[in-house]
C-alpha cells in the first residue's frame, strides 16, 4: 500500500519545499507591501493572509486561524486517503490530488508557524486592477483543481466511449 502512493506524497512534499523555499526568499529580501515590478502585469510583494482565498475573513478577530487550519487538516487527511485507494489506478486524479495535497500543506504550515499565509505573487492591470496576491501553494491547488476537471471530462469521455 505504502508503495503506491510513495511517488504521490513526494511529489506533495516537493510542492510543499518548493513553497517553504519561494515564501523564505520572498521574507528575506523585501519588507511588507513592498512591490518588485518584474513584468508589465506581474510584481513580487510581500502580504499576509488571515484569511483563506481572495482574503475571506481576514478581518474576522483571529478565530479564522485554526478554523482553516483544521479544514486544511482533513483536506491533507482525506487526500492521502483517497491517493491510498487510487494511486496506481488512476494516475491523472492521483497527479491532481498530489498538487492540492502539496498546496495544502504549504498554506497550513503558514498557518500553524505564523498565524498567516505568505502570499508574493501579484497579478495585475496597468496598475489600476489587482487581482489578490497568491503563493506557490496556491497555484499549486489551482493546477490540482484544474487537473481534477480535466479528469473528470477524460473519464465521462471514457465512460461515453464504452456505452
Amino acid at each position: 500500500m505504502w508503495k503506491r502512493v510513495q511517488r504521490w506524497w513526494a511529489l506533495a512534499l516537493i510542492l510543499f519545499i518548493v513553497d517553504w523555499v519561494t515564501k523564505q526568499a520572498i521574507e528575506s529580501n523585501l519588507f511588507y507591501g513592498q512591490e518588485i515590478p518584474v513584468l508589465p502585469f506581474f510584481d513580487l510583494t510581500l502580504r499576509y493572509n488571515t484569511g483563506a482565498a481572495f482574503s475571506f475573513l481576514a478581518e474576522a478577530g483571529g478565530w479564522q486561524r485554526w478554523f482553516f487550519s483544521v479544514i486544511a487538516l482533513a483536506v491533507v487527511v482525506g487526500i492521502s486517503w483517497r491517493l491510498i485507494r487510487i494511486a496506481n489506478t488512476n494516475r491523472l486524479e492521483s497527479l491532481a490530488l498530489s498538487f492540492v495535497l502539496g498546496g495544502a500543506i504549504g498554506n497550513l504550515y503558514d498557518r500553524l508557524m505564523y498565524g498567516h499565509v505568505v502570499d508574493f505573487l501579484q497579478l495585475h492591470w496597468q496598475q489600476s486592477w489587482y487581482f489578490p496576491a497568491f503563493n506557490v501553494a496556491d497555484s499549486a491547488i489551482t493546477i490540482g483543481v484544474v487537473l481534477m476537471l480535466l479528469e473528470s471530462v477524460v473519464t465521462k469521455k471514457q465512460e461515453e466511449a464504452k456505452e
